[in-house]
């Protein structure tokens, strides 16, 4: 104990077995040395941090964030974003390969990434690399380089740098990517269900509902399932929207297939009802569906056929967000707002703080494969943010850290403050305000 640098104590620390009172140390290095019961004695010389009855939580991980540096930060920039997050209680993004010039689809596009991030960083940055037509012979690379994983799309992504997958070039991107034992993850929305769908602009929420339907995901989704049994590939299907699919999620899980899924905080907690006509801020594709949808994906979630709830944070300038649902940007920014949004519906739902922790720290951990993150246990990186639960707060756009204010929870009373965020012990957000920059890039081979 005589390495023990800081100690937090709480009366409610969400740990691998439960919730419950305990004290946690933290050790020169920046990891957990011991959870310990919550009157255990302050080791001499360890600064005390003791949150009273506010939650302890694992810093929370997103996998699913669009940082869009280089190239467009004015969207949103490494030192942004990651300000945004540490004041939402993640400690760990990892940022997706499109939107940003050049893409990461090489490893010298890696390369000019890191370089960008590396000096902006607030939290624990890492990255996805991209599968796009024509570069398997970079994915075995780019997995080298320490990379998560590939993303892809099925479907235009919306950005000409970065084009969609035909069910060929997913072939043979599927079996490289599985003779190294990777992992895909995928926007499953089918070409041809979407081409079919009717296409009419305009500020009519309905008509953008009806542009992307649910057969689109479905159909998108047993493509992948099919491939996965193939070639064997680990697969994880990104945003997902349509609750019609959780079906044969699960059963190909039970087969034995390698296929998780994800879902997002806009799916879980805003629906199509309350979307006005022109509101485009609530514009993403996927797009968000009817609340027995919603339901759905809920169900999914506890029984677990979905793994986690990240942000699929997508921003935009202000001017691309116009009033036509039809041209308007497709993305919703929500990195700083995740954590009080899902626990504000988990809650009313009767779930647990313990059941969000698991969706939004522990299992994106996992996915991505960073042992050292997703859990209050000792040898984990000391990462922590700090809740309080049952306190409420008006989404108040000019508060928020992200690039551009434009948010679709605008106005929305939510409940848990995040009071700090702790990143290896450090503290990196308080009561809102990121306060260091002490984030490190980290990569699949060391994480």
């Amino acid at each position: 104990m005589s390495d023990v640098r800081l100690v937090l104590r709480s009366r409610r620390v969400l740990t691998p077995e439960g919730e419950r009172p305990a004290t946690v140390t933290v050790d020169g290095e920046g990891r957990i040395a011991a959870v310990l019961a919550y009157d255990a004695e302050v080791p001499s010389g360890a600064a005390l941090e003791d949150v009273g009855e506010d939650a302890l939580l694992p810093g929370l991980v997103d996998t699913h964030v669009h940082v869009n540096d280089p190239g467009r930060a004015e969207w949103e920039g490494f030192w942004t974003a990651t300000r945004a997050a540490a004041a939402g209680g993640i400690t760990t993004i990892v940022d997706m390969p499109l939107n940003s010039l050049p893409p990461t689809t090489t490893a010298d596009n890696l390369r000019i990434k890191r370089e960008v991030a590396e000096p902006k960083a607030h939290v624990d940055v890492g990255f996805w690399g991209g599968a796009v037509p024509g570069n398997v012979a970079q994915l075995r690379p780019l997995h080298e380089a320490g990379v998560f994983g590939f993303k892809c799309f099925l479907s235009p992504s919306g950005v000409d740098e970065f084009p969609e997958l035909d069910r060929a070039q997913l072939a043979e991107a599927m079996a490289e990517i599985a003779s190294f034992d990777g992992l895909l993850i995928v926007h499953a929305e089918d070409p041809g269900r979407l081409a079919a769908a009717p296409q009419k602009h305009g500020p009519a929420y309905a008509d953008f509902l009806a542009s992307r339907p649910r057969s689109a995901e479905n159909d998108a989704i047993a493509l992948l399932v099919e491939l996965a049994a193939r070639y064997g590939t680990r697969v994880h299907v990104l945003h997902l929207s349509s609750s019609d699919a959780l079906p044969q999620l699960a059963k190909a899980r039970a087969e034995g297939l390698r296929v998780t899924a994800e879902t997002c905080p806009h799916f879980l907690t805003l629906t199509a009802e309350e979307v006005p006509d022109g509101a485009t801020e609530f514009k993403c594709c996927p797009p968000i569906r009817e609340k027995e949808n919603q339901d759905a994906l809920w169900q999914g979630l506890a029984d677990g056929t979905l793994d986690c709830v990240v942000s699929d944070h997508s921003p935009c300038t202000t001017d691309l967000k116009t009033p036509d649902f039809g041209t308007a940007w497709g993305g919703i920014s929500s990195l700083q707002l995740g954590l009080p949004a899902v626990w504000t519906e988990a809650r009313r739902r009767g779930l647990a703080l313990t059941d969000v922790a698991r969706w939004m720290s522990e299992a994106p951990a996992r996915l991505a494969g960073l042992q050292g993150k997703g859990a209050i246990a000792p040898g984990r990186d000391a990462d922590f943010a700090v809740l309080a639960p049952e306190e409420t707060f008006t989404v108040d756009p000019a508060r928020l850290h992200h690039r551009n204010q434009v948010t679709a929870y605008a106005g929305k009373t939510l409940h848990g403050v995040v009071r700090s965020a702790w990143l290896r012990g450090e503290r990196v957000a308080d009561h809102g305000t990121p306060t260091g920059k002490t984030g490190r890039l980290v990569e699949r081979k060391t994480a």
